[in-house]
């Protein structure tokens, strides 16, 4: 159902108070795969095998070299400003004595955010890498599997990430607070 909106009505964005809000009343149950973004609650596209698959390979991955050094999520919620708590594929954030139990990472906790994208892609490059840059995200790679690559952004600023690098096949990625920790793009791709 389409719902047609008048030419003077506007929208108003959801805070991130009133979204843990309507989660925790059940309005927006544990089943549905929602984030908050720039204020709306958008539906997350659902999620394929290779998708999952690769979540999957880069978590592995990460945490193996990563071990005792970070904490790495997998599509956990992060909290990057009152408008915006996205669930990206993997996070990787310092270490914290409480294990991120009591609050969720922010920007200022983050080292890294991958989103894998498939049929995500133009949201994942051309809005939600944008607001990541803003929020002060360090690092995004952005795991393209159509074009078989991985898009590195980092130095975020206000306009977006300063510094972009593309890696292929037979290449290596590693964060850049962990340069010894290089990862085979072939495993990631798979």
């Amino acid at each position: 159902m389409v719902i047609e909106m008048p030419l003077h009505a506007t929208r108003r964005p959801f805070t991130l108070g009133e979204y843990l809000r309507l989660t925790a009343e059940g309005v927006l149950g544990p089943e549905e795969r929602v984030e908050l973004i720039d204020g709306e609650i958008l539906t997350m596209t659902p999620i394929g095998p290779l998708h999952a698959g690769t979540v999957k390979a880069l978590n592995r991955l990460l945490s193996a070299a990563l071990d005792g050094r970070a904490v790495v999520g997998v599509q956990d919620p992060v909290v990057l400003g009152e408008h915006l708590m996205p669930q990206p594929d993997l996070s990787v954030a310092r270490l914290r004595p409480d294990a991120y139990r009591l609050a969720h990472p922010t920007a200022e906790d983050l080292l890294l955010l991958v989103e894998v994208a498939d049929s995500s892609l133009v949201l994942d490059q051309q809005h939600k890498v944008p607001l990541y840059a803003a929020a002060g995200v360090a690092e995004v790679w952005l795991v393209d599997l159509v074009r078989r690559r991985v898009l590195t952004h980092r130095d975020p600023g206000a306009s977006g990430y300063r510094e972009v690098t593309e890696a292929g096949p037979g290449s290596t990625v590693a964060p850049g607070a962990f340069p010894d920790a290089a990862l085979p793009v072939d495993e990631i791709l798979g």
